[in-house]
């Protein structure tokens, strides 16, 4: 292993973890309304929600490149006001990451909220606890597994993204080349030795990652 290809692994991890961490809170508010709470629009947020799980990667990119530009509407707004560039740098990598993993995220959560009994919610309010100690003291504790898990598959899926990243990021590099864009790089340019050791430790992460969530939902059914 090279110098470069190290600084691209600990990049890919790193920005995967990050991209992980940002879409917790908004990931785990909208898994406990959709389990806990039934509003008009509540099917086109799920739908909404789980779009970059069906659609191509490369069409996700395509929006999000429109959105991020100079041109765009988010783009736009943090390049007049606070200066800042997103498309092609290490920010874009952070968003197509998190947007092509929130869906697991939100599935898991979703699915672990949906499995603690109401019951016992109801029986905190009942001794004169509040919604948000409720929330942190029953209902997280009980669904911590399944989000763990949800964080883990998310952070695997960030691992091996590849459309939405190349559209929104490019592959610059040292600034937002990642395994898989690194990878496909090298396949193009006729170096297999570095794609095949890139490809190694692609495999050994997002293996890592996906028994890990199998070993968490495991003991979560074994405690059930």
């Amino acid at each position: 292993m090279t110098t470069a290809e190290w600084q691209i692994i600990f990049f890919t991890a790193w920005i995967a973890l990050l991209s992980t961490l940002v879409i917790l809170p908004p990931g785990l508010a909208i898994a406990w309304f959709l389990a806990r709470k039934t509003w008009p629009g509540k099917t086109f947020v799920e739908v909404f929600v789980s779009l970059p799980l069906v659609m191509p990667p490369v069409a996700t990119g395509l929006i999000l490149l429109k959105m991020l530009g100079h041109r765009g509407i988010l783009g736009g707004f943090l390049h007049r006001h606070f200066g800042m560039e997103v498309v092609f740098t290490w920010r874009a990598v952070l968003v197509a990451l998190g947007v092509m993993s929130f869906p697991l995220l939100v599935r898991s959560s979703r699915v672990a909220f949906e499995e603690v009994n109401p019951r016992l919610e109801q029986i905190a309010r009942s001794l004169g606890a509040g919604e948000w100690k409720v929330l942190l003291t029953v209902t997280l504790p009980l669904a911590i597994r399944g989000i763990l898990g949800g964080c883990v598959l998310a952070f695997a899926r960030a691992l091996g993204e590849f459309g939405a990243t190349i559209m929104v990021a490019g592959n610059i590099p040292g600034e937002t080349s990642t395994l898989s864009l690194e990878i496909y790089q090298q396949v193009q340019m006729g170096e297999d030795d570095v794609a095949y050791r890139l490809l190694g430790v692609a495999v050994i992460l997002a293996f890592a990652a996906v028994w890990l969530s199998e070993w968490l939902l495991r003991r979560k059914e074994s405690v059930a």
